[in-house]
């Protein structure tokens, strides 16, 4: 059986929303309503925060979630989800980093990513996406797009709209052409995640300001699994006053 470790980052020093991961939304912390989210997932054999501040880590043992403290040095979640795993006990066939300011992620989201993983022996590297649906987030540099291969593995990332549909007005794009944003949640095979974190820093990935270009510069592959499931990412406190966030804040328990 496939054994998954779950690591959800959670950096303290944010320089757009500090303390991002304590911010409480609807009666509970950000970080608390991810892993509550992610606990109810079943393909996790196990799942912990890993964060760089005691306070953070303090509130999750209080709330009666697993944590571990890592360094304060990591440059992204992908080096600290490789700190966790050698910090675990155990050993686990794939790490899935689980984004902490992703407070309406669901169970089904997670357990679809991970199905990918079980559908070809020796996947490298897993993400998730959701097809487009309006040419807002179409043209949003915020929300990373993706382009996809017949083998459903990532081609490309970028912030801009890719592919661009030649002798077709702008804002027919969105008819015509099957677009997908990326969700930001990766799943890294162990000893693929060890090399990933070991590689410098890639032209493309400096370009883009997105990492996952470094893996695929260097050849790393990407598969990919679909979701018609919205999911929206905590950058700013402004995205909680964003009218569809409202929307799901409302629903929240």
């Amino acid at each position: 059986m496939t054994s998954i470790l779950g690591v959800i980052p959670a950096r303290y020093a944010s320089t757009r929303f500090p303390a991002k991961a304590l911010h409480e939304i609807k009666g509970k912390s950000m970080i608390q309503r991810v892993y509550e989210q992610a606990a109810q997932a079943n393909s996790l054999s196990k799942l912990v925060v890993a964060t760089d501040h005691k306070k953070i880590y303090d509130h999750v043992i209080e709330f009666g979630g697993k944590a571990i403290m890592t360094s304060t040095k990591h440059p992204s979640g992908t080096d600290r989800c490789f700190e966790a795993l050698q910090l675990i006990e155990g050993s686990f066939d794939y790490v899935m980093n689980i984004q902490g300011d992703e407070p309406f992620i669901q169970p089904e989201q997670i357990d679809t990513l991970a199905r990918v993983l079980l559908d070809r022996k020796g996947v490298e590297l897993a993400t998730l996406v959701k097809k487009i649906e309006d040419a807002e987030t179409l043209f949003d540099p915020n929300e990373v797009k993706v382009v996809i291969n017949a083998e459903q593995e990532a081609i490309y990332f970028s912030r801009h709209p890719i592919p661009y549909l030649h002798q077709v007005p702008q804002e027919e794009w969105i008819q015509k052409f099957d677009f997908y944003k990326h969700i930001g949640m990766y799943a890294y095979r162990s000893d693929v995640l060890e090399k990933i974190t070991q590689l410098a820093p890639s032209n493309l990935e400096q370009a883009e300001g997105l990492e996952q270009l470094r893996w695929l510069e260097n050849g790393f592959n990407i598969r990919i699994a679909i979701t018609d499931i919205e999911s929206y990412c905590i950058d700013v406190p402004e995205d909680l006053e964003h009218p569809a966030i409202k929307e799901f804040v409302k629903m929240l328990k």
